[in-house]
């Protein structure tokens, strides 16, 4: 790969919670422009590798650099050139969303016009303008987690980290969130999906990296991946992953109800 389009680099990461190793050697390199579907089973170390990147878990071993920019040694720089959609995050739920969205803007440096621009014509994008004014503490899950994604472009950002995003929104605003990350991808920003979710990473991602227990396992496009099969991604996951025979499993917990 080009060094020049590289927007993510990652050498040796390894991480570990006392003598629990989540990560045990991830090597990956990210290409400007593309949207990486980054999944694995329940504690493979996705979202771990994904803190590590925005710069939230600092103790780490390995090397990383984001747009070219060191982690370890300049962490608030790579921070200014990102954004980050969690699944679920502190929203200080008695603030507004225009209140908690002028404090997140001005994180990056933003001024309060151009902030309160962004914000206003982001919620009203997502048919949310019309409680811009409402304490959050009074929000769905949908809601909340539509502000914490305008929160995450609030900076134009180069490149977007995604843990689970589409948690708790309907169906037309995961179709919105979709579009929106494949013409961000088209622009040139590199997105960084992490999600359960597997047809739609299997619909939006031109590469998928799948880790199961800290390593990577497979690497590729969907097609490169599936060999011509036609399984879906979520057969492929099941098999990559060793968990053959669910449909049996699924039809016992069935049966122990009988």
């Amino acid at each position: 790969m080009d060094s020049s389009k590289v927007s993510i680099s990652i050498k040796g990461l390894q991480k570990s919670y006392g003598t629990h190793h989540v990560l045990k050697g991830i090597d990956l390199e990210v290409e400007s422009g593309s949207i990486i579907g980054y999944i694995g089973p329940n504690g493979a170390g996705k979202s771990t590798t994904i803190k590590i990147l925005c710069g939230i878990t600092s103790d780490f071993e390995g090397q990383v650099t984001v747009n070219g920019i060191d982690l370890r040694s300049n962490p608030l720089e790579v921070k200014r050139q990102i954004g980050y959609i969690p699944e679920k995050a502190a929203l200080y739920a008695t603030l507004t969303p225009m209140e908690y969205l002028e404090f997140v803007g001005q994180l990056y440096g933003l001024n309060r016009d151009t902030i309160a621009d962004k914000s206003l014509r982001l919620l009203e994008l997502f048919d949310m303008k019309g409680v811009a004014y409402n304490r959050m503490d009074t929000f769905s899950k949908g809601m909340q987690q539509k502000v914490l994604i305008i929160s995450g472009l609030i900076n134009n950002p180069k490149i977007l980290f995604l843990d689970e995003p589409l948690s708790g929104l309907d169906a037309n605003s995961v179709i919105i969130v979709k579009e929106m990350l494949l013409q961000l991808a088209r622009e040139g920003k590199t997105i960084f999906y992490s999600s359960h979710l597997m047809d739609v990473v299997e619909k939006i991602s031109n590469r998928i990296v799948l880790i199961d227990k800290g390593v990577v396992v497979a690497d590729g496009s969907f097609e490169s991946l599936n060999q011509g099969r036609g399984e879906s991604l979520e057969k492929l996951f099941a098999e990559l992953t060793g968990e053959k025979g669910l449909t049996d499993r699924a039809e016992k917990i069935v049966q122990a109800f009988e």
